[in-house]
């Protein structure tokens, strides 16, 4: 599978994301968020990214359908694009404080919390630790656990932490040595794309990747109370779409939307459909 980073055409000026800002989230430092002001009276939907992604790169492709329906704010999440900062290791619950923490300086009031790929634990957690924020969920090509069988998680987990102590010596004098894949990678997007991954801060990035290993909500998932929905991308070999479905099947009620696309799927026209009809049964259900 791959994925096209051009926007689409109805952005004619720039990147033609939407405009975002710093916020100042108290006793936790300075984040960055984008906004769209949807129809008066909209329900608002708070937008995580994946892994190694922005706001801007993992939703650039339905900020305009979803912004006709919803109001949206779509942060960059600690240690990523113009995310939060700080000598602390990278903990995905600490990503959700900072997004209630985010909601509350906004003054926006309870969300659906979208989470796509790594998102999707944070809109869990999300839920677990702020439920009077979140008054849905909507998860996209994601989990509760993403390694599943104890050898190969071991394994990964052990690579990961290495990597992360790796990381944590070489950071305080700006060693980080460049990563291959990530330049080619860098080499080949557009210039909007490849300066929202320049952004990164790589020490968090790599100690983020070991919180995702360790991640798994299998003991309480099944007690979600709020209206949920799964895009599943029935092509991922990122996050097996079996893992997907076991986590629809987990939450009560939940519902399945499905799109044949891989890990990138956020990055092509055909995630807008699935993900917005994702959103509306979700805001429908809410009381």
């Amino acid at each position: 599978m791959s994925a096209s980073f051009e926007l689409p055409q109805h952005h004619d000026s720039g990147t033609g994301l939407p405009f975002g800002h710093r916020v100042e989230l108290p006793d936790r430092g300075t984040t960055f968020v984008r906004r769209v002001e949807g129809p008066p009276g909209a329900p608002t939907l708070l937008l995580l990214h994946g892994w190694v992604a922005s706001a801007g790169l993992n939703w650039f492709r339905v900020f305009e359908p979803l912004g006709a329906h919803f109001n949206l704010v779509a942060p960059d999440l600690r240690g990523h694009g113009r995310g939060l900062r700080t000598p602390s290791i990278f903990r995905l619950a600490d990503c959700a404080d900072d997004c209630a923490a985010t909601l509350v300086e906004l003054g926006t009031g309870p969300v659906i919390a979208v989470g796509y790929s790594m998102g999707g634990p944070v809109a869990q957690l999300m839920w677990r630790r702020h439920r009077d924020l979140v008054d849905g969920l909507v998860l996209c090509a994601t989990s509760a656990g993403f390694v599943p069988h104890r050898l190969l998680r071991n394994a990964y987990q052990a690579s990961m932490l290495a990597a992360t102590a790796m990381a944590r010596v070489a950071w305080p004098s700006r060693l980080l040595p460049p990563v291959p894949m990530v330049n080619l990678r860098l080499a080949t997007m557009p210039a909007w794309a490849a300066a929202e991954m320049r952004r990164h801060d790589w020490r968090m990035i790599i100690e983020a990747g070991h919180s995702i290993s360790t991640y798994s909500a299998h003991r309480w998932i099944g007690d979600v109370d709020v209206p949920t929905a799964v895009v599943c991308t029935t092509e991922d070999h990122g996050v097996s779409p079996s893992l997907q479905l076991a986590t629809a099947e987990a939450i009560r009620g939940a519902t399945v939307h499905s799109v044949a696309d891989g890990h990138l799927a956020c990055a092509n026209p055909r995630f807008v459909d699935p993900l917005l009809k994702a959103c509306l049964d979700v805001a429908g259900r809410i009381a």
